[in-house]
């Protein structure tokens, strides 16, 4: 069953609002990133007492946190952007891998979603159900 053009516009508004979302969240992370470092870079820190391995790891932990919160966010983006096409081609709300109709209820929930439950849970049986 093919989405009709009020359903398709529908969804393309959810799409679109989530990737503004996504984009303004990516960019909070890395503003916040960027003037704490400043921050500690140019700050005076005669006043603590820190040890220079301890700076070492706050560096990493926060660059290593930052670079998951990207991927997994350039990740979602990406399955944004993908949703954003299928809706042109008009094959939105079709599982990629079996070709059935996906559930409208799934798509409300996760508009991104781009494979039927039973397809993704054959994917990653451990992985949570996107």
């Amino acid at each position: 069953m093919k989405m009709d053009k009020q359903d398709l516009q529908k969804f393309k508004k959810m799409l679109l609002k989530k990737k503004e979302e996504m984009l303004k969240e990516i960019q909070h992370v890395e503003k916040d990133s960027l003037s704490k470092s400043q921050r500690e870079s140019s700050g005076d820190l005669s006043a603590y007492t820190f040890h220079m391995a301890d700076v070492a790891q706050d560096s990493y932990d926060r660059e290593f946190s930052l670079g998951i919160a990207t991927n997994v966010q350039q990740k979602m983006l990406y399955a944004i952007e993908e949703s954003l096409k299928r809706i042109e081609d008009k094959t939105y709300g079709t599982c990629v891998k079996c070709e059935k109709t996906i559930a409208k209820s799934r798509l409300m929930a996760i508009p991104y979603a781009n494979l039927c439950v039973e397809c993704q849970s054959k994917e990653d049986p451990q992985k949570k159900i996107m």
